[in-house]
């Protein structure tokens, strides 16, 4: 397999919490979400993520992707769960339990180009191991919060034991890759949306500017 595109999911359907400024264009309703999984069942190069660990990935994606046989890689936020429309515990186990793989997201959805050594140690190692002690798993994946990061956070990732960063560059990814660019499932997607990011090639105009994108994030600095 030459390449594979990862699609990520934050939030399906209701919700009964308050949405951060933006988070909104993530939000997908139901139908779409099943579009989209109709349109992936059976495809080996593609993988689903979801981010931020909202109830509807236990509630609405969960059942939906069992009937379809497909698995996916949750990333939760370990200092989040519990809290209103968030998963709480036993909805990580339930994940487990039905197959599907828990990574990290954080520990409380900061940035963490801008952190302190405390709160760095705490939203990755920190909250790798505390989910690794929730599923009884060790976790060592993790997606990257608002996909920011510099050559800083890759260097820090990979001192904690990281084995896998996802990221939310767009754009394919080779299957092996320890930095993996990820597609967001969005608010306005259609048949066509989906057809392009799946099946569509990019113009050389666009993958150059993805490359060009890519190879910024790895080799700046700290945010001034």
């Amino acid at each position: 397999m030459r390449s594979v595109v990862n699609l990520t999911v934050h939030g399906i359907g209701a919700t009964n919490r308050e949405l951060d400024p933006g988070e909104d264009l993530t939000w997908v309703g139901v139908e779409q979400f099943e579009r989209v999984l109709d349109a992936v069942a059976g495809r080996r190069d593609v993988r689903i993520t979801f981010d931020d660990g909202n109830a509807s990935d236990v509630e609405i994606a969960l059942p939906r992707l069992l009937d379809r046989g497909l698995t996916a890689e949750f990333f939760v936020l370990a200092g989040l769960l519990g809290e209103p429309g968030r998963l709480d515990e036993e909805g990580v186990r339930e994940l487990v339990a039905a197959g599907m793989s828990v990574g990290s997201h954080g520990w409380a959805h900061r940035d963490w180009r801008r952190m302190d050594t405390e709160q760095s140690a705490r939203e990755i190692t920190g909250a790798c191991r505390a989910l690794a002690e929730l599923t009884g798993r060790p976790v060592s994946r993790v997606a990257i919060p608002f996909g920011s990061y510099d050559r800083h956070v890759l260097a820090g990732l990979r001192r904690a034991g990281v084995t896998r960063a996802y990221t939310s560059d767009g754009g394919g990814a080779r299957p092996g890759s320890w930095l993996q660019p990820r597609n967001s499932l969005r608010h306005d997607l259609d048949a066509g949306w989906t057809a392009h990011v799946l099946d569509g090639r990019p113009s050389p105009v666009l993958r150059a500017r993805r490359l060009a994108a890519r190879a910024v994030k790895r080799t700046r600095g700290r945010p001034s």
